[in-house]
């Protein structure tokens, strides 16, 4: 039986963030599986548009791959989603997921990074191995996405759970709650003199370039320096970190361990 291995992503026009990040996970989940023949797909219909404008790069969404993947007769599919929290995006592979079922007679998908309590604390490890030393007066801030999605949350919990830990690091979102102002207060009335401004997000793309690290009037860099907090913006996407990959195997793998148990 043909086995197909399907990495799905929000994607990126930035082909070098696109090599250091979301090939080397497909890398990662690729060797967790050599019985299995892989593909990609994106989720952004943006990302993909602009890709095949600027660079005739043709990018499958995961509906139009897995309706390749059928006709060219694979019937084992694994579908690991490297989104961080399960979202509007995620639900999204889900639902076409279910509407390909019959076509397969066995299709899996991977959870993504943020879904359990345990990826919490294994995310915090993977976070602490890639964060520079910080002074008692310095914090790390991580830029996540946001999301009108319920699942926004997810920043939040972060944020929480780093603070019970006493872990040197606060979560901001670009789109929704924690809001920049928020973690910049917060931070003042601690007394932090300095912060290191890190991605949240599978890539360092437009949001890391711009809305965090860029000398523009809004960006957390200039926030943070205008109340007198110094910021120094690193452009690394998790996708760069081994240890946030090696996650995203972990859920692949218990992924197709359940399915098979279903299937006992």
């Amino acid at each position: 039986m043909k086995k197909a291995l399907l990495v799905v992503s929000f994607g990126t026009s930035y082909h070098d963030t696109c090599e250091k990040n979301i090939v080397a996970c497909e890398r990662a989940l690729a060797a967790s599986c050599p019985d299995r023949t892989l593909f990609r797909a994106f989720t952004s219909g943006m990302i993909i548009r602009k890709l095949r404008q600027r660079d005739n790069l043709h990018i499958d969404t995961p509906l139009a791959a897995l309706q390749k993947l059928a006709e060219q007769g694979y019937q084992d599919v694994a579908i690991q989603s490297l989104h961080i929290i399960n979202g509007d995006e995620y639900e999204k592979i889900v639902r076409e997921v279910q509407t390909m079922r019959p076509l397969f007679k066995r299709l899996v998908i991977g959870a993504p990074l943020l879904s359990s309590h345990e990826d919490y604390l294994h995310l915090m490890q993977a976070l602490s191995r890639q964060m520079p030393l910080v002074a008692p007066d310095e914090r790390v801030v991580f830029m996540g996405h946001g999301a009108s999605h319920h699942a926004f949350a997810a920043y939040a919990c972060l944020d929480h759970m780093m603070a019970a830990h006493r872990f040197p690091a606060r979560v901001g979102a670009v789109e929704s709650y924690p809001e920049i102002d928020v973690v910049i207060d917060s931070l003042r009335h601690e007394g932090v003199k300095a912060v290191h401004l890190m991605p949240l997000m599978l890539v360092a793309g437009d949001h890391a370039i711009n809305d965090m690290a860029s000398d523009d009037e809004d960006s957390w860099k200039t926030q943070f320096e205008r109340v007198g907090i110094a910021a120094t913006p690193w452009l690394q996407g998790l996708g760069e970190n081994a240890d946030i990959r090696a996650m995203f195997v972990q859920h692949l793998q218990q992924a197709l361990e359940q399915s098979l148990e279903v299937a006992a």
